[in-house]
């Protein structure tokens, strides 16, 4: 099951890289992390991180039509976590983290260095070296859900691994971030006066009092990752409306210890 899944994830891309380029506006698709330079580090709990270049004006039609695709196999969940590009979700378990760029934009996109799976004569090597690096964040509702699931997805997918650090990051940082700023949506501009702009989890007891209890179960020992990634999942899903199949997704990988995901009364 271990060798097949890591195989699957290795077919969709080079799947993913056969669509591009038997279209007729593709030009390539440059792998990132695992899925390029650093394919060693690929195993059955990795995501699919890519570009995909495609030809100069139709960018926008790659963005708005997933179909090319869904083509390959259907999509369960899907958001747009940036102006580029998409988190998502094919049915079968495979989990992808792309942008879709015309050659001239990558001058002013960061990323790290990547590797090209496919590349049309046109374009040089060079694209996959990059100039410049930096994060970008949000306070959409949409954007702050989808990170916060997919944190937590990938979160426990680096428990199950071992990488234990990077886990703790991932749900004890990245997705609890998420989550406070979804709780300061609620508040008024008076209550937000103390929250310092440039670290959202200072002072989150203060502005969230009647949420203590619940911040503190999500601060728990590197031993108790899961518990605090089925406390952010279940209090997230039962106030608001979240995608069933990737709840799934994390139910499963919980469950690994038997763990139920029963639901989080903050009183």
């Amino acid at each position: 099951m271990r060798q097949d899944k890591t195989l699957l994830l290795q077919q969709r891309l080079n799947d993913i890289a056969q669509v591009l380029r038997k279209h007729p506006l593709g030009l390539g698709l440059l792998g990132l992390g695992s899925s390029g330079k650093q394919s060693y580090r690929m195993d059955i709990y990795s995501d699919l991180d890519f570009f995909a270049l495609v030809a100069e004006g139709s960018k926008h039609a790659f963005i708005e039509d997933l179909g090319w695709l869904g083509a390959i196999q259907p999509i369960a969940f899907c958001f747009r976590n940036t102006y580029d590009g998409y988190k998502l979700l094919f049915e079968d378990g495979v989990f992808c983290e792309f942008a879709i760029f015309e050659p001239a934009e990558l001058v002013h996109i960061p990323f790290e260095e990547g590797l090209f799976i496919w590349r049309d004569p046109s374009i040089t090597e060079q694209l996959a070296v990059p100039n410049r690096t930096a994060p970008d964040v949000s306070d959409n509702i949409e954007y702050l859900l989808g990170e916060l699931l997919t944190n937590l997805y990938v979160g426990m997918s680096r428990y199950r691994r071992g990488e234990k650090l990077s886990a703790m990051r991932f749900i004890q940082v990245y997705a609890l971030d998420r989550l406070v700023n979804l709780l300061d949506l609620k508040l008024s501009a008076t209550q937000l006066a103390c929250r310092d702009k440039f670290c959202i989890d200072r002072r989150a007891e203060q502005r969230h009092p009647s949420h203590i209890a619940l911040l503190e179960k999500c601060l728990l020992g590197s031993d108790k990752l899961p518990e605090v990634a089925a406390t952010l999942l279940a209090f997230t899903a039962q106030h608001y409306t979240i995608n069933a199949a990737l709840k799934q997704q994390i139910e499963n990988l919980l469950n690994t210890d038997n763990l139920l995901v029963s639901v989080y009364h903050s009183g």
